[in-house]
This record gives structure tokens, C-alpha cells and sequence, in this order.
């Protein structure tokens, strides 16, 4: 962040100085006791599990130079403060008056499932031409997003934001701390649909970003999905459409998938995404879209393309000893995993190679847990992989389904131990077979690849490694 004076500090956060000098600097803004360093302004933030008032005497011995806090812990607070009304309040307060002091463009991405990935691709593409930030990992809430905005700087040209909601209204909340003048939205799904009661309310929610932009800014949708193009009408400005259907302003042709590399061609010319399948053609399009609005050259952007590296737990192709991993542990809803096991079908292996698909369970779905497990799993099961490994409460669901659709029972396993997992992949795998694992943030599906790459260095193969 560029520096602030600690009474410009108060001005932004509506709050009130006590006992702190208004011309000392501010320089760095921490959330985390544990991170502070002299100099730092801490922000008592109260979460679900702690209060960050409990840790502001700590937050002092380490170094920081004030400590901002709400007016009804102030009194149990020694030492320079800022007292507000509300710390998270404050905090947006701050993050919106600092965006409004900065040039920088912003971009707001939001969407059921891509949300991260679509990010990182723009942010990819546009440091080629420009210099900007994105934010960190998915900082995307209340707290992050404000984060995000404070990391701007006076010379960053852009910065993109990944957006999410847990309700309605959620959206239209960091719209007005971001003042966004270009929006994206990724995808409609059912992913959260336990949070917003329908996807009627995911659609509200998602299309709370279109609403915020300015006349003269710019939105870019998937137009493959009626649902989505549907959205364009919210937009009070002119909205981009991509996808592969012809009528997209930005039309994928030409889409190739060999294994390990996706390659397309918009408008004669041609684009390669490394270490991804084909269910990143929708993200990849998007972030093509924006950066040539932004007049960003197309060989500029392929080569940003080209670049990218997909983050860990979001699609990496690893050469596990004799396997290809493709760790895809993130998250799941059940448009990500229906994608994910299309990927995984489409992949050219060697000659007998065999693809197993380990699906933890996809949560936050309420009401439709055990159908969308059971569509998922006869999807699976019409894919003809050559074994499903379900894991959790509605394993059984996803076992249904692919059996339902023909999988032999052989070749399917429903559990809620995943050492059971573990013991069958391990008399199933042979050399040159693929792997895809995913699931629920919550499931902890990494743990599975983890013990992938146990076992191959237990039969004394090398370290696993990215594929080039």
C-alpha cells in the first residue's frame, strides 16, 4: 500500500485517534497478530473463533505502532489506538476511500465455479502490457477483498479481484467498497446452493457485479450458457460474449486437447494454455476477452497464456513416478466435477492405460446432496472410466448413479474411510495409469495425492514433478 499518515489512516476508517501521533506513517495494515512488525497498524478484527482485541496487547510488544479497535473494547485497550464504531465496518470504510485515491483499473470476477483460475489468467495476460495486482489465493470476501484493494499502489495500472457471496447482497457489498469498471462472471452453477436456496438465488446474487459497473465500463460473459447471456441485460454497459458457439464476439475455433496441453484459435489466431484440459476453454476465452478490450496485442496475450501455470490443487498434471496425478483438490460442485471427469475421459494416455477418478464429496448443496451425487455418478458412469473411487456421506449416491449408468461393480467404490481408498488404488494402479483426484474444500482430497506420492516414492520412483 502507498503510505498513509495515521489522521489520513482515521479520515478513510471514520475513527478517532487517542493517544497516536496524526503524522507518523502507516505503510502496512495486518489482520494477524502473529505477522505484525514494528511499524505495522493492527486491525482488531472479531471472527467466528477469535477476536483480534484479545491480541492487541501482543500486537504492541511486537512492534506495532497503533492499534485499531472498536469503541466498546476501547477502555480494555492501553497504548495508541484508532477507536471506530465497527472494525470490519472500518476496514471497508478504509479500503473504499484508498481505491477512490488510486488509477488503477479494476476488474471484479465472480462465478459459481473458475472463479480463481479466471482470475489469475487475466492478471497473467495483462502483466505482459501492464503493471497491476491480483488478489492473493481467493480473497474474496469481506475481508479479502478490502485486502486486495489496499494493496494497490500509485503506479499499478490495474488489479483484479476475485469477488464471492455467501447470500444475496453479498456481491453489491464489495462492488461498492471496489467500485469495479470491468466485470466477469465465470459461470452459474449449484455450487453453495445451501447458502442461496435456489440457483435462481445464485443468479441474483452472481449478477449483483453487472449492476455495479459504470456506463462506460465493460462486462464479458460466457455466451454459451442462456442462464449467463441471459444475465447481459443487467449490465448498464456493453456487455462481450464468449464461448464457441458462432455469434460470440470472442469464438473459440479449433479447440485441441492432447493430453496435456489445450491449444484453440480466436480469429485466425492461436492461443496454447500448458497443464490444462479443456474445462479451461471458458476461463481462458474470458481472460482473451478482457485483455483485448484493454488493447492488450494478441501475441501479447498468447504469450501471457503460454506462461501460465495452473495453482496447486487446481488442476496440476503431476508425473508421479509410473502415474499421471492430476490434482484437482480445491474444490468441487457439480459443475466443476462434471467437467473434470469429461477431462480425465478425453486424455491420451499410453497404450492400456487406465483413468481412475477419486471424488470426495461435493458439499454445500443441502436439499440436492444425494441427486446431484447421483447425476454426477452416472455421468462417471457414461464417461466408461475405468474406476470411480467415491468418498464421503453420499459415496453411496455417486456409486448409484455410475451403476446405474453401466459401471461394473469391479470398478466402483463408495466410502467414508479413505485408507480404503488408498488400499485399492494401490492393487489397481499399474504404470502409465491416470489419476484424477478432486472434491470439497472441505474433504481434504489432498490428502489422497499425498499418499499418491507416497506410495511412488515407496516403490522407489523419483519425486513427483509438474509435466512439461
Amino acid at each position: 500500500m502507498d503510505p498513509l499518515s495515521l489522521a489520513e489512516l482515521a479520515q478513510g476508517a471514520g475513527g478517532q485517534l487517542v493517544d497516536a501521533p496524526p503524522l507518523a506513517l502507516c505503510t502496512r495494515i495486518t489482520t494477524d497478530s502473529r505477522t505484525v512488525l514494528p511499524g505495522d497498524v493492527f486491525w482488531a478484527l472479531k471472527g467466528d473463533r477469535h477476536d483480534g482485541h484479545e491480541f492487541a496487547g501482543e500486537a504492541l510488544r511486537a512492534g506495532a505502532q497503533l492499534v485499531v479497535c472498536a469503541a466498546a473494547r476501547a477502555d480494555d485497550l492501553s497504548g495508541p489506538k484508532l477507536v471506530v464504531d465497527d472494525t470490519l465496518a472500518a476496514f471497508g470504510r478504509l479500503a473504499r476511500w484508498y481505491r477512490h485515491r488510486q488509477e488503477a483499473l479494476v476488474i471484479g470476477v465472480t462465478g459459481s465455479v473458475g472463479k480463481t483460475s479466471t482470475k489469475e489468467l487475466i492478471a497473467a495476460v495483462l502483466s505482459r502490457q501492464f503493471t497491476g495486482i491480483r488478489s492473493p489465493g481467493n480473497f474474496n470476501n469481506e475481508i479479502g477483498v478490502p485486502k486486495s484493494l489496499l494493496a494497490i499502489e500509485r503506479h499499478h495500472e490495474f488489479a483484479v479481484l476475485e469477488m464471492g457471496a455467501a447470500r444475496v447482497g453479498d456481491i453489491r457489498a464489495l462492488a461498492e467498497l471496489a467500485s469495479p469498471e470491468v466485470g466477469v462472471i465465470t459461470a452459474i452453477g449449484k455450487a453453495h446452493v445451501a447458502s442461496f436456496g435456489s440457483v435462481e438465488g445464485i443468479v441474483q446474487a452472481k449478477g449483483e457485479l453487472l449492476e455495479a459497473l459504470p456506463r462506460s465500463g465493460f462486462a464479458v460473459l460466457p455466451g454459451d450458457d442462456p442462464v449467463v447471456r441471459a444475465m447481459a441485460r443487467r449490465a448498464p454497459c456493453r456487455v462481450v460474449f464468449v464461448g464457441e458457439q458462432p455469434g460470440s464476439d470472442v469464438c473459440a475455433q479449433q479447440v485441441v486437447y492432447n493430453g496435456r496441453d489445450l491449444s484453440f484459435q480466436v480469429d485466425g489466431v492461436r492461443y496454447v494454455l500448458p497443464q490444462s484440459g479443456r474445462h479451461m476453454l471458458s476461463n481462458a476465452l474470458l481472460a482473451v476477452a478482457v485483455a483485448r478490450e484493454l488493447g492488450v496485442p494478441d501475441e501479447t496475450i498468447a504469450a501471457g497464456l503460454l506462461d501460465f501455470t495452473p495453482a496447486p490443487g487446481r488442476g496440476q498434471a503431476l508425473r508421479c513416478g509410473p502415474w499421471l496425478v492430476i490434482d484437482d483438490t480445491y474444490n468441487a460442485s457439480p459443475t466443476s466435477a462434471a467437467a473434470a471427469g469429461r477431462h480425465l475421459a478425453s486424455i491420451q494416455g499410453p497404450p492400456r492405460c487406465k483413468r481412475y477418478l477419486v471424488l470426495g464429496d461435493m458439499l454445500e448443496l443441502g436439499a440436492l446432496s444425494a441427486d446431484e451425487h447421483f447425476h454426477i455418478g452416472r455421468l462417471l458412469g457414461e464417461l466408461r472410466l475405468d474406476g470411480v473411487l467415491a468418498y464421503g456421506e453420499f459415496a453411496s449416491d455417486v456409486a448409484r448413479g455410475a451403476a446405474a449408468a453401466g459401471l461394473r461393480p469391479g470398478r466402483l467404490v463408495a466410502t467414508r474411510d479413505m485408507q480404503v481408498l488408498q488400499a485399492v488404488l494401490e492393487c489397481w494402479l499399474e504404470p502409465g495409469d491416470i489419476v484424477l483426484v478432486k472434491g470439497s474444500r472441505g474433504m481434504h482430497m489432498e490428502r489422497m495425492v499425498d499418499w499418491l506420492f507416497q506410495a511412488a516414492r515407496q516403490r522407489g520412483d523419483p519425486a513427483p514433478r509438474r509435466c512439461a
